[in-house]
C-alpha cells in the first residue's frame, strides 16, 4: 500500500546571492577593485544586524581574457589569426542567509545600493525542517495504514506484520513568490521590492508491504 502526507510551512529563512566581476590589466588590479566593492556590501550587512556566519563566499574565480586578433589579408596571402591577452577578470559570488524574512526587500535594496548589480538566487526555506518532514512522512504512514486496514477488509484477510518499507520524501515545493523591480518614489531615492516568501509544501510518499493471512 502506498500513503502521501502533505504540510505547509510559512519559511523563516530567506538566502540571496550577489556578485562582482571586474576586468583590468592585471589579476591583482582587478581583485583589488572586486574586494572594494564586496567588502562595501559585507559592511553594510554587518551593520544591519546580518552575523558573520550568515555571509559566505560561494565562488571565486580569476580568469584570463582574451581577443582575438586578425590581420588584414592581402591579394597574395591572409595571415593567421591569434588571440592576444587583453586582461583579466575576476569575480566573487556571496550568498548572504536573512533570518527575518522581513528584512530581505530592504537589504536587497541597500546592498543595491552599494554598487552591486548583480543579486540572484532568492529563496525562502524553513530553518528546521526536519520535524516538518517527519510530521509529513507521520502522516503518509497514516495514510498507508489506514488503506491497508481497508484493503484487508475488503479482502477478508488479516494483516500479521509490516515486511517493508519505503519513503520518497518528494522534496520540498516552493510556494511562489515574486521579486519586484526596484524602483524611485520620484525624489531619487530607492523603494524596497516586494519579495512574498509564499508557502513551503513539504511531501512525503510511502510504501508499506504486509503480510496477509
Amino acid at each position: 500500500v502506498t500513503g502521501k502526507g502533505e504540510v505547509f510551512a510559512l519559511p523563516d529563512i530567506g538566502t540571496f546571492t550577489f556578485s562582482v566581476s571586474e576586468k583590468a590589466s592585471t589579476v591583482a588590479k582587478a581583485q583589488e577593485t572586486a574586494t572594494t566593492k564586496i567588502n562595501k556590501a559585507i559592511d553594510y550587512l554587518k551593520g544591519e544586524g546580518i552575523p558573520e556566519k550568515d555571509i559566505k563566499t560561494v565562488a571565486y574565480n580569476a580568469y584570463p581574457q582574451y581577443e582575438w586578433q586578425q590581420e588584414a589579408c592581402t591579394e597574395f596571402r591572409c595571415p593567421p589569426g591569434r588571440q592576444i591577452l587583453t586582461g583579466y577578470q575576476v569575480t566573487q559570488s556571496i550568498q548572504v542567509k536573512v533570518r527575518d524574512t522581513n528584512k530581505v526587500g530592504a537589504l536587497l535594496t541597500g546592498v543595491g545600493a552599494t554598487g552591486i548589480s548583480d543579486l540572484s538566487g532568492i529563496e525562502f526555506t524553513v530553518d528546521d525542517d526536519e520535524s516538518i518532514k517527519a510530521d509529513a512522512r507521520a502522516m503518509a504512514i497514516a495514510d498507508a495504514k489506514d488503506k491497508a486496514d481497508l484493503l484487508a477488509d475488503t479482502l477478508g484477510v488479516r494483516l500479521v506484520r509490516i515486511t517493508g518499507f519505503w519513503e520518497d520524501s518528494g522534496g520540498i515545493i516552493y510556494g511562489r513568490g515574486g521579486l519586484e523591480a526596484t524602483v524611485a518614489d520620484g525624489k531619487g531615492v530607492a523603494i524596497s521590492p516586494q519579495v512574498p516568501t509564499g508557502e513551503n509544501q513539504f511531501v512525503s510518499n510511502v510504501t508499506i508491504t504486509y503480510e496477509i493471512r
